[in-house]
């Protein structure tokens, strides 16, 4: 469910993409240093947007160092990371973890399993850590099972559940900012979960798969109607965006929220204009 929330390149500056990547390549060597190949499989931009905007929060300093590898074996990769990489990491595994419970469960995928094996151990030990979180977690997703279960079309009950999700992700402290980052959070997972069933809707339902779109699929306003819903959750995410005090790498932070969440609904639009235009 995760690929959404990612920088829109044409419009950052060539230092501001640079400073988002090193994040991203940092956090890809904390999962390896930490969890190895399995861990750093899991690797998402997603997780990225978590880091810069914490590190910007709470002006944790990063640490810069420059490395080579698998992906980039000639020439050094610049690389920063904190604390708050070494907690996304974390959240990061645990979310792969559960993604791949539901994969085992739900359509009984050899891959799932696999994975499923071989994550199990070091969430077991990440559980102890975070117990609170992964019990939030296990909590939504079971509830979202249950949507599934009874084939519930009422998404914002659905996207309510990834909303509180994700708040609990973004909490990383008990403080002054718990509230307003719960806000933005919930706000964040309940736009991603509508993007995600909308992007796949028609697949879902060619494969006979549970979507909570699929009974306003067909209608001759369906697309305006989830970028209506779009645009209103977005608006209470960036909303609660803007009451954080964030100012390092905030143009950023706002490439991403007011425009890189965008890519997947814009790319799709775009398909289906030019599908539309061979079929005349």
């Amino acid at each position: 469910m995760f690929g959404y929330v990612v920088a829109h390149k044409p419009e950052l500056k060539m230092r501001e993409f640079q400073k988002y990547k090193a994040y991203y390549c940092g956090l890809c060597r904390v999962l390896r240093e930490k969890y190895g190949l399995p861990g750093q499989m899991t690797l998402t931009y997603d997780m990225t947007f978590l880091i810069i905007l914490l590190t910007s929060l709470y002006e944790c300093e990063p640490w810069v160092t420059e490395e080579r590898c698998v992906i980039h074996p000639v020439k050094k990769q610049k690389m920063l990371c904190n604390e708050i990489t070494e907690y996304a990491a974390d959240m990061n595994l645990i979310l792969t973890y559960y993604h791949f419970v539901d994969d085992w469960k739900d359509e009984k995928s050899k891959a799932g399993l696999l994975g499923l094996r071989a994550l199990h151990k070091t969430y077991l030990k990440l559980e102890e850590t975070y117990p609170e979180k992964c019990l939030v977690i296990r909590k939504c997703l079971k509830l979202l099972h249950k949507c599934e279960e009874r084939d519930e079309k009422n998404i914002d009950i659905t996207a309510r559940y990834f909303g509180e999700l994700m708040s609990e992700l973004l909490v990383y402290r008990q403080d002054v900012w718990e509230k307003t980052l719960r806000r933005m959070g919930f706000y964040l997972g309940k736009f991603i979960y509508i993007m995600d069933a909308y992007d796949d809707v028609e697949k879902d339902r060619e494969k006979g798969n549970y979507n909570a779109l699929t009974g306003l699929y067909g209608e001759p306003d369906f697309d305006k109607r989830c970028e209506e819903m779009l645009n209103y959750v977005l608006a209470e995410c960036t909303s609660q965006f803007e009451r954080l005090p964030c100012v390092e790498d905030a143009e950023i932070l706002r490439n991403i929220l007011y425009a890189g969440v965008w890519s997947r609904f814009d790319k799709k639009q775009k398909e289906e204009k030019e599908d539309d235009s061979k079929s005349l």
